[in-house]
């Protein structure tokens, strides 16, 4: 039966806890949280990481995945890497973090505006730079868990910049890698087409404890809409990038 399973992608599986293989814990709705401090991740940076790459029916239509399906041996051959197209360049997803310190200052670190952040003083998080065509290494905002007692709550989100929904095209992933301990994988697979932005993640530090609690959810409008939902209160205003 196991062999058989395999060749039916669409089959859902019944765990999806965590990955023991590759030593990794993957939040879902059924399994959204899960406890830094308890797997003793509290030092050194927290590397959170948004990776996306393009649907394959966006890249080969259906006719291709029909092919397997009658070929279902064709599953375990490798396909070739094709380059990203021009419509696929158009989609930029960008990796996000709104933030409120212990002492009540909120902003956000983006690369909208470029605000990049500061790892070694206040807000303790940097942005690495801004992916704009989706490329293996995609965005990374790190966070500087030395200091996490001034830390209250961050808010780790992804929008896209040039206002083209398409989500449902993009399979998008935001891994965390804390110090020690397992990566936590949160992927965005649930299908949004209308949406601009989606809160993925928060890290909340609670009577000294950190936790990571899965969101995952798409709004049809951009940061200030989930400054509303989370209870921010920053002004906001349009911002545009240079061209690349």
């Amino acid at each position: 039966m196991a062999f058989w399973n395999s060749l039916w992608p669409g089959r859902e599986t019944q765990f999806e806890s965590g990955n023991a293989a590759t030593n990794s814990i993957v939040l879902t709705r059924r399994h959204a949280t899960v406890s830094l401090t308890k797997q003793g991740a509290l030092s050194g940076n927290l590397r959170v990481n948004l990776s996306w790459r393009m649907r394959t029916s966006d890249i080969g239509g259906r006719s291709r995945q029909s092919g397997r399906l009658l070929r279902p041996f064709k599953l375990f051959q490798p396909e070739a890497v094709q380059a990203h197209t021009q419509g696929m360049v158009n989609v930029d997803l960008d990796l996000g973090c709104m933030y409120e310190l212990a002492d009540g200052t909120r902003g956000v670190v983006q690369p909208l505006g470029n605000l990049l952040g500061d790892l070694n003083g206040p807000p303790y998080i940097r942005l690495s730079g801004d992916d704009r065509f989706g490329a293996p290494s995609g965005e990374t905002l790190y966070v500087n868990l030395d200091q996490r007692e001034h830390i209250k709550r961050l808010l780790f989100f992804v929008y896209i910049y040039d206002q083209t929904p398409a989500f449902d095209r993009t399979h998008a992933k935001v891994t965390l890698y804390p110090g020690n301990g397992p990566r936590i994988e949160i992927e965005l697979d649930e299908r949004a087409p209308q949406a601009r932005s989606c809160a993925v993640l928060t890290v909340e530090n609670v009577k000294d404890e950190l936790i990571v609690r899965r969101e995952v959810k798409f709004v049809y409008g951009f940061q200030s809409e989930l400054d509303r939902m989370y209870g921010f209160g920053m002004q906001w205003g349009r911002g545009y990038k240079s061209r690349a």
